[in-house]
């Protein structure tokens, strides 16, 4: 199961709308959460990241603006918290981010910020 952050917002959610907090980045415990939490959605993008690292840090509000502008799920996972997902999916250096489509990864990237413009036609390219 996967756990949203409690982001102190006092929005309230309307009946048959969406939560504003759906589309900002979940984070993700472990490789269970991380599997249910793309089994969910029909696209996702999960950010492996590590405590400490200001890149990774500074995408977190890209990655939201991101979902939002598209309606894909975002996630967010330190391997270092399940060291099995470092071999699973080869992580290398963080950011890292990889994009499910239908609850399979379709595609990576990890070349340290990437400005919202390029994160959105990744995407896109992958998810059309």
């Amino acid at each position: 199961m996967y756990v949203v952050p409690n982001t102190g917002s006092k929005n309230s959610e309307v009946a048959g709308e969406e939560s504003t907090d759906a589309r900002r980045p979940t984070s993700l415990a472990d490789a269970d959460a991380l599997d249910a939490f793309v089994a969910d959605a029909d696209a996702a993008v999960v950010e492996f990241y590590t405590d400490g690292c200001g890149i990774c840090a500074s995408m977190e509000p890209v990655l939201g603006n991101v979902a939002r502008e598209l309606d894909v799920a975002v996630g967010l996972v330190n391997p270092r918290d399940d060291p099995p997902l470092v071999e699973r999916f080869d992580v290398r250096s963080v950011p890292l981010f990889v994009l499910f489509v239908d609850g399979e990864p379709v595609a990576r990237r990890a070349e340290g910020f990437i400005p919202g413009d390029e994160l959105t036609a990744w995407i896109a390219d992958h998810v059309a």
